[in-house]
């Protein structure tokens, strides 16, 4: 086996065998190992193919055919209905009617008439670098080691003397069918070589069977790698020394905590947006550095990484142990800066747009630094944000690499600007599924490890919300964290221990909102419980824990999110979970109807204390929700059915009958019920209560 120091050497000859003489397989196989590897190439970026002899299915007779990752795959997680087929003499064919670099969009289209396998994917723009090139398998790369010496400013001259010649050089050309001629004809100039390096942008490699691919990859790689921590140092310190030194691992992440929300509303100005906050030594390397202010500006060089992290980041200017309580002392400071981001990225687009460029975008940053602490990234969701941010760290290992070995340059403004506001990009875009009603928001509904807590962080999650699922009992949360990670991915989830009379547990779960996502837009009061007694019977222990819990509860923790909410000034929503008994005097009731009705008013005032800040309070009045419920433990089934002169097991059927629909209630419905008021479609609604009771009388507000 081959052992490297710099990539991962993955490849299990048992697997692969079993595999033999089916090249679509071997193909997947590869490009899943050189996928798993984001040194290797990044989340989406890179791209894998294979020649292969296939029977025509017009005429039977035998063609090549070209196997390749088709529009916005992934190669790490690539399977076959990801890739495109195509007839290799058809798309070469297209040379016949190419009519120059100034028409290079509408080849894209054209290679469509080129398919071979009808239920394949659309072909991706990098079709034709794969296409014009002879060998059987090939893998177009984005190392950071490979590009940081692409991106070098004397990229080719190294490239040539640290592989003797063996690794050809194209300049930087945006991927497209001119970039495919182009590199036939570095093959047709250099016969022999094993690779192409792509001025600022990657690496092509190639074999005769996947194996061999896969081996000159990693090769290559490693070489490129081991040549750049040879030099690490050498003439300079990295990034010319340290200018200031990091907090500690804790007191990074208070500081990111408190400064979240404050970025977050910045960054939302336009839509909302999610964070990602990382303070990987690779980061703090590069924001400590005595070269950030002179790097930073210039922005990335490869393609892939620009598109994810925009032209530049945004540089805080402030100090890495500010105190950020005084919100608006923070944003005041904060506020200039944005303000010059937002009118850079204009005159960037101003200066850089075409007639028939696409509108403007976004102006908010991407990437925001703050020296000493972190790195925060913030996108439409928590996966788009993730990986910017693992995107701008590959871009900061370029930077490394190449001022270790030259000078490091970056992409023109004008290229960069063709790039991101390429027709291309923008119909890729156009192509994208509408957004989710609640996407860009997040959500944290108490009790949400079981019951109608889960069902409400359920629904919001499919809607397009991520979610901060919380439970006192650990055991409970595991398994709804384990749940949801397996229904919506594990960028749609964070958790938290959490009792709601515990304020210290409250500003975690806050804390934990803020480091995973960014901070809050939805905040269901749910968490609860129910004790049933005469009067005479109920003891004080009782009433406390009802009031603790349902009243002071729901107290602590909007008045802990209000903070949060205000913090942002994007707005939000908080929903009370109350219950039909806040309205109705039943028997055997006072400390838990009494409680209701506390909950009920103090969601009254909360709306019209809140409403200023664009936080609407609304209120959900269930009743005899009995499915997967807490509520029904601790003996209230049975002291409900003691009132009501019943047994446990009569009771869904006596609540259904005593409504007016006859309905049972299911936390689905109370789900529903808080996604109506979340929704977007009572945006200008504050104050209401909305009964999901199956119609009780006696409960009507009005």
């Amino acid at each position: 086996m081959k052992v490297y120091k710099h990539v991962n050497y993955l490849w299990d000859d048992a697997k692969a065998k079993s595999l033999e003489g089916d090249e679509v397989a071997l193909l997947l196989y590869r490009s899943n190992l050189l996928g798993s590897d984001l040194r290797i190439t990044n989340y989406g970026g890179g791209n894998t193919s294979c020649k292969l002899i296939d029977k025509d299915p017009l005429t039977g007779e035998p063609v090549e055919v070209m196997w390749i990752k088709g529009s916005g795959g992934d190669i790490g997680t690539l399977k076959k209905s990801g890739l495109a087929a195509l007839y290799v003499e058809r798309l070469r064919n297209l040379e016949k009617v190419y009519r120059g670099i100034a028409h290079e969009d509408e080849m894209v289209e054209l290679f469509n008439h080129c398919i071979f396998d009808l239920n394949s994917k659309a072909p991706s723009i990098d079709t034709p670098l794969h296409g014009f090139l002879p060998f059987k398998h090939i893998d177009h790369l984005h190392p950071d080691a490979a590009i940081a010496i692409a991106a070098a400013k004397d990229g080719k001259k190294i490239t040539e003397e640290l592989f003797n010649g063996s690794i050809g050089w194209v300049d930087w050309q945006k991927p497209g069918f001119d970039l495919g001629l182009q590199l036939r004809a570095c093959l047709e100039e250099n016969p022999g070589i094993r690779g192409i390096m792509l001025g600022s942008h990657g690496l092509f490699t190639w074999g005769d069977t996947a194996y061999e691919s896969y081996v000159n990859s990693l090769d290559v790689i490693e070489t490129c790698a081991a040549y750049l921590a040879q030099n690490y140092g050498k003439a300079r310190p990295v990034f010319g020394g340290h200018k200031i030194t990091s907090l500690d691992a804790e007191a990074r992440k208070e500081q990111a905590a408190k400064l979240a929300p404050i970025l977050r509303g910045f960054c939302s100005s336009e839509r909302h947006m999610i964070g990602h906050f990382t303070d990987d030594e690779k980061v703090l390397e590069y924001i400590n550095s005595n070269d950030l202010e002179r790097l930073a500006p210039l922005g990335t060089s490869c393609p892939d990484h620009f598109l994810r992290t925009k032209i530049q980041p945004l540089i805080l200017n402030l100090d890495k142990e500010a105190d950020l309580n005084n919100v608006e002392e923070v944003k005041a400071q904060l506020q200039p800066l944005f303000e010059e981001y937002r009118a850079m990225y204009t005159d960037y687009y101003e200066t850089c747009k075409h007639a028939n460029s696409p509108a403007i975008r976004d102006r908010n940053p991407v990437i925001i630094l703050y020296p000493g602490v972190g790195m925060f990234a913030f996108a439409k969701d928590k996966q788009t944000a993730r990986v910017a941010a693992e995107f701008y760290i590959n871009a900061i290992n370029v930077m490394k690499g190449s001022e270790a070995v030259s000078e490091y340059t970056s992409l023109p403004r004008q290229e960069a600007f063709n790039i991101e506001y390429w027709l291309l990009e923008e119909a890729k875009l156009q192509r994208m599924p509408k957004p989710k009603a609640l996407s860009g928001k997040i959500a944290l509904v108490t009790g949400s490890a079981g019951g109608i807590g889960k069902a409400i962080a359920k629904k919001f999650a499919n809607e397009g919300a991520v979610v901060v699922l919380n439970d006192v009992n650990a055991e409970r949360l595991a398994g709804a964290e384990e749940e949801f990670v397996g229904l919506f991915g594990k960028d749609a989830v964070a958790t938290a221990i959490l009792d709601v009379t515990n304020q210290e547990q409250i500003e975690i779960a806050l804390k934990e909102a803020a480091l995973a996502f960014g901070g809050i837009d939805i905040v269901v009061n749910n968490a609860g419980l129910s004790i049933s007694k005469t009067i005479e019977d109920h003891t004080q222990k009782d009433w406390n824990l009802l009031y603790d819990v349902l009243v002071k509860g729901q107290f602590l923790v909007t008045q802990a999110a209000t903070k949060v909410l205000k913090a942002q000034d994007i707005g939000g929503d908080i929903v009370n979970i109350v219950s039909k008994n806040a309205l109705v005097s039943g028997p055997n009731n006072a400390g838990y109807g009494s409680a209701k009705a506390a909950q009920l008013h103090l969601s009254r005032l909360n709306a019209a204390e809140l409403g200023a800040a664009k936080i609407r309070v609304n209120v959900v009045n269930p009743d005899a929700v009995i499915s997967d419920s807490n509520i029904w433990a601790g003996g209230w089934a049975e002291g409900r059915a003691k009132a009501y002169g019943i047994t446990v097991e009569e009771l869904p059927a006596y609540y259904a009958k005593r409504t007016l629909l006859n309905e049972i209630i299911l936390p689905d419905d109370i789900a529903n019920a808080c996604f109506t008021f979340v929704g977007g479609n009572l945006n200008k609604s504050t104050g209401n209560v909305l009964n999901v009771d199956g119609g009780v009388a006696m409960a009507f507000v009005r």
